[in-house]
C-alpha cells in the first residue's frame, strides 16, 4: 500500500464519482490552513470520527482544530454502504467466547448507543440523510441457517434484543434472490445517506465553532505534551490530538497501523428501476448484506436505485472498470438485472483489524487514535468520536475500557504485511466462490 494513499486513486479535494456525490447536499467550503494556529484540540481526519468528536467537544467549550487532507466526508465516511448496523462487526456468540459474557455485554451496550446517538444527531441537527429503518442479514450457504436462528435467540434471550429470523419463501419474500436459504430481519439497526449525514456533522460543528480547515494533509506530527500537528503550509499546536484516519493513516502512527489494515471496496449505482421493480428485490425496504467473508451488502435509495456494494482489490489502484467489477457480483444475487443499466461505480478505502472490532489507543500523553472499524463504522465511528470527546475531558473510562481490548499486529511486520493480507483475502474469497 503506497505511502500516498490519500491521492492514489483521487485528486485533491475531489468526490469520488459517487451516486452519493451526486445527490449530496450542499456543503460548505472551508479554507486551507495557512500558517501555524493554536487550539485547545487538533482533529486530523474529517470523517465520522473526526467531525463527531469535534462536535461534542465544541459543545463542551473546547477550541477546535479540524484537519481534512481533502474534503470533509472524501474517505470512507462518504462511500460507504449506509448501513447503521447492531452489534459489532462479530456476532454477540463469538464475542462472549473471546472476550467474556461481561465484556461482550459492554461491547453491545455500547453499538446500542452508537445506533441511538446516529439516529439522534439527524434528528436533533435536521440532517437530511434519508434514514430508514433496517438491515437484514441472508446467509448464503444452507449450513449457516441454524447459526443464524441461534443468535437470534441468544439476542432475544440474553440481550432483550428482537429480530425476526425467516427461512426458505418466507425469506424469499423479502429478498427477491435464489441466492439465501433465509436470515435475520434486525428492525432496530437503520441505514442512510452516508455523504450527507457526514455534511450534515460537518455543518454542526461548524455552527458549534469548530474550525474545519479543507486540503491540508498532516505532513508529520509529535506526541509530545503539547501536540503539534504540520502540514505543507501551517500547523496546529494543541493540548490535545486526536487521530481519525482510519484508513488512511500511513506513516503518521506506524504503531497504529501495525493493528490497522486498509483495503479497497466498491459500490455500484444502477438506473432508477421504478418502485414496484424496486420492491421486488428487497420488499421492505431494508438493507441487506449477506454471509459471504467478502460481503455483498445493498440497499435502495430514495430513487429506487439499487446501490450493490461488493468485491475487494488489495493492491493500492482500484479497477480500470468499477461498474464491470461489481456488477458481476450484483447479477450472481440479481440475474435478473442483466439489462439494467450501471449508472455510477465508485471505491473507496477501509481499514480492518484482525479481530475485526475497533482499535482505540493512546499514543502519547495527550494523543488518542480512533480506526479500524472493519465496515461497521457508520455507527461505531460516530460513538467513537464521542468516547475520545469524553477522554479528552477528563472522562476516560469509556474510552480506555475500549481501548483495553486486544488488539492483535497483522502478522509479517512492515515487509510482509500487506502481502500476507493480500494471500489470506484472496483465500475467503476464493472459498466464498466455491
Amino acid at each position: 500500500m503506497p505511502l500516498d494513499l490519500l491521492y492514489a486513486n483521487d485528486g485533491e479535494g475531489r468526490d469520488a464519482p459517487s451516486w452519493y456525490a451526486a445527490t449530496a447536499a450542499a456543503r460548505a467550503d472551508h479554507p486551507r490552513l495557512e500558517g501555524r494556529i493554536k487550539a485547545d484540540v487538533c482533529i486530523v481526519g474529517g470523517g465520522y470520527t473526526g467531525l463527531s468528536a469535534a462536535l461534542h467537544l465544541a459543545r463542551r467549550g473546547y477550541a477546535v482544530a479540524l484537519l481534512e487532507a481533502h474534503r470533509v466526508g472524501w474517505g470512507a465516511s462518504g462511500r460507504n454502504g449506509g448501513q447503521v448496523g447492531s452489534g459489532q462487526r462479530l456476532g454477540q456468540i463469538e464475542l462472549e467466547a473471546m472476550l467474556g459474557t461481561e465484556k461482550a455485554r459492554h461491547l453491545w451496550d455500547l453499538a446500542e448507543e452508537a445506533k441511538a446517538l446516529v439516529k439522534a444527531l439527524v434528528a436533533e441537527n435536521g440532517i437530511d440523510c434519508a434514514l430508514r429503518p433496517g438491515v437484514i442479514h441472508a446467509a448464503h450457504r444452507r449450513r449457516f441457517l441454524p447459526a443464524f436462528r441461534h443468535e437470534a435467540e441468544h439476542l432475544t434471550k440474553v440481550y432483550g434484543y428482537e429480530t425476526d429470523y425467516l427461512e426458505g419463501e418466507a425469506f424469499r419474500a423479502v429478498v427477491g434472490s435464489p441466492a439465501y436459504h433465509g436470515g435475520v430481519l434486525d428492525p432496530g439497526a437503520a441505514h442512510l445517506h452516508p455523504l450527507n449525514y457526514a455534511l450534515g456533522l460537518a455543518r454542526a460543528a461548524s455552527e458549534a465553532g469548530v474550525r474545519i480547515f479543507e486540503r491540508s494533509a498532516a505532513t508529520a506530527l509529535t506526541h509530545a505534551p503539547k501536540p503539534v500537528v504540520e502540514t505543507a503550509q501551517g500547523a496546529v499546536e494543541a493540548d490535545h490530538l486526536i487521530l481519525a484516519c482510519n484508513g488512511y493513516l500511513g506513516r503518521l502512527a506506524p504503531e497504529v497501523s501495525a493493528r490497522v489494515m486498509p483495503i479497497n471496496n466498491f459500490i455500484i449505482a444502477t438506473e432508477p428501476l421504478g418502485p414496484e421493480r424496486a420492491r421486488s428485490l428487497i420488499a421492505n425496504g431494508m438493507a441487506v448484506a449477506d454471509s459471504k467473508f467478502v460481503v455483498n451488502y445493498y440497499r435502495l435509495s430514495a430513487d429506487d436505485r439499487l446501490l450493490f456494494g461488493g468485491r475487494e482489490s488489495y493492491g493500492y489502484r482500484f479497477p480500470a472498470d468499477i461498474k464491470s467489477f461489481v456488477r458481476k457480483a450484483m447479477l450472481e444475487i440479481y440475474p435478473g438485472l442483466a439489462n439494467v443499466k450501471v449508472e455510477y461505480g465508485w471505491g473507496g478505502t477501509l481499514a480492518i483489524t484482525m479481530n475485526r472490532l475497533p482499535h482505540l489507543a493512546r499514543l502519547g500523553p495527550a494523543t488518542l487514535s480512533a480506526s479500524g472499524y472493519s465496515g461497521h463504522g457508520v455507527a461505531l465511528a460516530t460513538l467513537a468520536g464521542k468516547l475520545a470527546a469524553e477522554a479528552v475531558a477528563g472522562q476516560a473510562e469509556r474510552w480506555d475500557a475500549l481501548a483495553a481490548v486486544p488488539s492483535p499486529r497483522f502478522p509479517g511486520g512492515p515487509a510482509m504485511r500487506w502481502p500476507l493480507l493480500v494471500l489470506a483475502m484472496l483465500w475467503y474469497s476464493m472459498r466464498d466462490r466455491l
